[in-house]
């Protein structure tokens, strides 16, 4: 490390010591130090001091949070997972513009305090409150964004680290009741048959969207009644893109049909037909299940069938119903009526032989175990009481 010292007035003395080159401008970077010496000697000896004790500080960058971002996007991005990538560029478009101005050396833990503060009282559409997870959301991307500033040597350390983006809360889970499910249902066959197929199938198996919009003819077997999950379909920044395998290895699963939803199974796939030969086509042995193309070739977009659902739940007086709710429904249905926890927790393709399912569910859990409690009490309440003898 270089420096050097210059006579400011009598007895004052600048001091500057070279630090390295800007990680991100590449221009070479200063320290100044004003001390008070006898001459030159003593101003040497002083520039010597100040440059030991500068010794192995890192160089932070000359640029904006937006320039970070920018080149952490164009660098991890490849190995993102489309959905990944959906949420880190809805993030940027969408809520970190005020950051994205600042200097990487201006930005501080209060900033980002005050930001997310701001976030959750008006920073969703038309200015109302931002629910606390989607802050959560954006709190994660801006900590990874500083985080490789870190280890590219633009920051000395993540002042993300230490931000408070709002309290995380698990959301509270609250299942539609099997009224509503038939509401949504029923008004969904009267306005299109296909997206009431859809609906049956997430309420009678408790898929998830991708892994029923990733499924083909192939994966249902309508005389033996099962339906293999082996893929799923995410929304990615250019569309749909398809995985090999769903949300989690354990989430590959061959699940039971009844007979009732094998035979709309079957009608909708007759339906599917005849609608290619209407147009001069066939339908192909793996086409999707799920698809506006008259081969089936193309499945449906995860936006097209949750902008659906919305439409269909406003149109029964159910806004507050979501489409992931009817997971929910399957779930804690079945651990109602008794259906053990493993089962369950293979439907819903969760692993961990039903650890996840307990941890989601539990508070349905603990309603069955008070039930069975109050049972077990009765019973035990006939028994003749004991009596103390003498």
């Amino acid at each position: 490390m270089r420096g050097h010292a210059r006579e400011r007035g009598p007895g004052r003395w600048e001091l500057r010591a070279y630090v390295g080159r800007d990680p991100l401008s590449r221009r070479a970077r200063y320290k100044t130090k004003t001390v008070s010496a006898r001459g030159r000697r003593e101003a040497e000896r002083a520039l010597a001091a100040f440059v030991a004790s500068l010794e192995g500080v890192e160089v932070t960058a000359d640029g904006t949070f937006g320039d970070l971002v920018q080149r952490w996007i164009a660098t991890a991005s490849p190995g993102w997972s489309p959905a990944n990538e959906v949420t880190v560029r809805n993030a940027v478009s969408y809520y970190l513009g005020p950051l994205l101005p600042l200097k990487l050396s201006q930005l501080h833990t209060a900033d980002l305090d005050a930001f997310y503060a701001a976030l959750r009282t008006g920073g969703g559409r038309g200015g109302r409150p931002l629910a606390v997870s989607t802050v959560r959301r954006v709190h994660s991307v801006v900590r990874a964004a500083l985080e490789q500033g870190v280890r590219w040597g633009w920051l000395r350390e993540n002042p993300a680290a230490r931000a408070s983006p709002g309290p995380g809360q698990a959301p509270e889970i609250r299942p539609p009741a099997p009224e509503a499910v038939l509401a949504l249902l029923q008004r969904a066959q009267q306005d299109d048959e296909a997206f009431a197929v859809f609906l049956v199938l997430a309420a009678v198996t408790g898929a998830r969207r991708g892994e029923l919009l990733a499924l083909r003819w192939p994966d249902l077997d309508l005389e033996a009644g099962t339906m293999t999950i082996s893929r799923a379909i995410s929304q990615g920044p250019s569309g749909p893109v398809e995985h090999p395998r769903p949300k989690t290895r354990g989430s590959v699963r061959r699940l039971a049909l009844d007979e009732g939803t094998a035979a709309i199974l079957a009608a909708h796939r007759r339906r599917f037909a005849e609608a290619a030969s209407a147009c001069g086509t066939s339908l192909p042995s793996d086409a999707f299940v799920f698809s506006h193309e008259p081969d089936g070739s193309v499945p449906w977009k995860p936006g097209y069938v949750s902008l659906k659902f919305r439409r269909l739940r406003r149109s029964v007086g159910l806004d507050q119903v979501r489409l992931h709710d009817l997971r929910h429904f399957v779930a804690t249905t079945l651990l109602g009526a008794g259906v053990g926890l493993q089962t369950v927790a293979g439907r819903l393709g969760h692993t961990g032989g039903g650890r996840t399912t307990l941890a989601v569910y539990s508070h349905f859990q603990q309603a069955a175990d008070k039930t069975a409690a109050d049972l077990l009490g009765k019973l035990l309440s006939t028994a003749p009481s004991q009596q103390s003898s003498g």
